[in-house]
């Protein structure tokens, strides 16, 4: 096993992964060599080429990875990586110092201050943000993101100077637990990922003890209980009072203005706030990030030009089109929640047009587990287009598919139109759809899975006469 001072090289299993991409460049920068392997290519690990790092995207064990010094190689792995994965299983049997990314991650926070955000919706929105106001404010920091900041088109930020770091906490197989935040916004303890937790009772007993974890403060989601914290906990809300809160909301020349309130350190309103990304839901949002870069020295006149300079994440509520006729939207929702919140959106921008959504399932226990959740909120769409299941890492459940949810969507809003479409059917199917009878329309394209992958695509279509 490698001794944390005798790292020189990093090896990733799931390289083009979100937070693992991020790790690979922060290593990266810091002069050690790194390289690794992930199924397929993508924008991601394309970049990562391009900043020299060398990813390989088949299962042969060849002489880069025999090379390499098991006593100064760390290999980190995300749990996407099946067990019997050929690279994966023949470092095990070599002896190699495997661990997962949250284990590194973690030692990264124990170094820093780590202002962390976690909870089922919004964390990744909310982190980018917060670390984009510090950015643009004297204070800096550097930060690990749950998705590409579209600010600076990446999902890393890097300060030597400043000893702040924010860090997307995420849940799933409860990587959360090896973080040590300093400070943290929890947006939400709505049960997901239940294939893991069991049920939701366990999935809120996970964050209680990720909240004992917390040193200095956390700021919570007005509605939602923690038991366990020994720090100071505060409150947080888009539209009522609140330790910080959100007020005189309103809508002006296609922007959302709002006056921004905190009763700690001390009573401060903040007047006619402007969000970047005009998203009903980036309220909330707002509030929980502007209240942690207050606490660490941020000036309201720093936080009001950082969120009207905030351009958002990729994949969450970007508009691709947005023309009198037909708009286009891509959004990485995937928990009724989160469906519910763009959906609202989308209604309130375009109260006029029909709504046309692509939805891809992700995964098969979510889909089986929140199924008349996701057919309530998926039938507010007039018309409704479902893809298979996207499996990721898991195998079939029988009698859970596309087809099922579609007749649960039926049964929940007879009125909407649902209808299951093919990936590969599904540019000519929707150009078909928008083109049917000239009424202008809005068109949302949601899901984790590679539904990104037909954003280029869709857009294309679209904007064709």
């Amino acid at each position: 096993m490698a001794n944390d001072q005798d790292i020189k090289t990093l090896y990733f299993l799931g390289i083009g992964g979100i937070g693992m991409s991020a790790l690979a460049r922060y290593f990266h920068t810091r002069g050690l060599r790194v390289s690794g392997y992930d199924r397929t290519p993508s924008p991601l690990t394309k970049a990562l080429e391009t900043e020299g790092i060398s990813i390989q995207y088949t299962d042969e064990v060849g002489e880069d990875i025999t090379r390499m010094n098991p006593k100064e190689t760390l290999v980190v792995l995300t749990p996407a990586v099946p067990a019997d994965q050929p690279i994966y299983r023949w470092l095990r049997e070599h002896g190699y110092d495997i661990r997962k990314r949250s284990e590194v991650l973690g030692l990264v926070t124990r170094q820093l201050r780590a202002l962390c955000v976690a909870g089922t919706h919004g964390k990744t929105t909310t982190s980018t943000l917060l670390a984009h106001l510090l950015h643009e404010s004297k204070i800096s920091t550097n930060a690990f993101l749950g998705g590409i900041s579209q600010n600076y088109g990446s999902n890393l930020l890097l300060d030597p100077k400043s000893d702040l770091v924010v860090v997307e906490a995420d849940e799933y197989d409860r990587s959360f637990h090896r973080l040590t935040p300093y400070m943290s916004v929890i947006t939400s303890i709505e049960p997901d990922h239940l294939d893991i937790y069991g049920t939701a009772a366990a999935y809120q007993e996970s964050f209680d003890h990720y909240a004992s974890l917390v040193s200095d403060t956390i700021v919570l989601k007005k509605g939602f209980e923690l038991h366990g914290a020994s720090c100071r906990t505060l409150t947080y809300s888009g539209c009522e009072p609140a330790d910080f809160y959100a007020d005189r909301i309103r809508v002006e020349d296609g922007a959302i203005r709002f006056d921004f309130h905190s009763t700690y350190p001390k009573p401060t309103v903040i007047r006619d706030m402007q969000l970047g990304v005009p998203v009903w839901v980036n309220i909330e949002n707002a509030v929980a990030a502007m209240s942690i870069a207050l606490m660490n020295g941020v000036s309201a006149e720093e936080l009001k030009a950082g969120l009207a300079s905030f351009r958002g994440v990729y994949r969450r509520f970007n508009i691709h089109l947005n023309t009198p006729q037909i708009a286009y939207i891509d959004d990485y929702a995937h928990h009724p929640t989160e469906l519910n919140a763009s959906i609202e959106s989308i209604r309130k921008i375009y109260p006029q047009r029909e709504a046309i959504g692509i939805f891809q399932p992700h995964l098969f226990t979510r889909t089986r587990d929140f199924a008349d959740d996701f057919a309530a909120v998926l039938s507010q769409f007039d018309r409704l287009i479902l893809l298979p299941v996207y499996p990721a890492r898991e195998l079939p459940i029988a009698g859970v598919n596309s087809e099922w949810l579609m007749e649960k969507c039926r049964k929940a809003n007879p009125k909407c139109e649902v209808e299951v479409v093919e990936k590969v059917n599904l540019t000519d199917h929707i150009r078909r759809m928008v083109n049917a009878d000239g009424k202008a329309k809005v068109v949302m394209s949601l899901g984790a899975g590679d539904i990104d992958r037909l954003v280029g695509d869709l857009t294309r279509t679209l904007q064709q006469p």
